[in-house]
């Protein structure tokens, strides 16, 4: 196929396809979008499949290193760590980058968190930009307050990137 040709992209479950009309660049793969493990299918401790596939397009291949790395590491304070993500203690959040980063198979941490923070932002923007056209689930999270949360946990991920760094 030519690497210069948008790509049909299926929505599984849903058949239909969704076209994503951007072509790929020099650098880049099909990402994700959205690849946190609430998009991972899990059979026991293992992924075995990836679904939703919503916001899939040509991009970098650190943008979906960078956007599981938000929830993996996490980038968030600790009370959320404990309360919403569930972990029984702080996690060491710089010992997970480097884990993350060795699984990858990336060769360095240099320029993960600022990607981090870069995918934040552009997450922030993209909901924004959903929201203010009337789109759901979106304009339902900016009700309730989620951009607001969202540039909080920028503002967390900014100045606490010494625990990660």
């Amino acid at each position: 196929m030519d690497a210069h040709r948008p790509r049909a992209v299926a929505a599984p479950g849903e058949g239909r396809l969704r076209l994503c009309a951007e072509a790929a660049g020099d650098g880049e793969v099909v990402c994700h979008g959205d690849f946190g493990p609430w998009n991972v299918v899990w059979h026991d401790d293992r992924p075995v499949g990836i679904i939703d596939w919503d916001f899939a397009r040509p991009a970098p291949r650190l943008h979906d290193v960078a956007y599981a790395l938000e929830y993996v590491a996490p980038f968030r304070d600790d009370a959320e760590c404990l309360r919403w993500l569930r972990y029984p203690a702080p996690p060491d959040r710089r010992a997970r980058v480097e884990d993350f980063r060795s699984a990858c198979g990336l060769d360095s941490t240099v320029g993960l968190v600022d990607a981090v923070i870069a995918r934040q932002q552009d997450n922030a923007d993209l909901v924004r930009r959903l929201a203010e056209q009337g789109v759901e689930p979106q304009a339902t999270w900016a009700a309730d307050g989620l951009l607001s949360e969202l540039g909080n946990r920028i503002d967390w991920s900014k100045s606490h990137r010494h625990l990660v760094e």
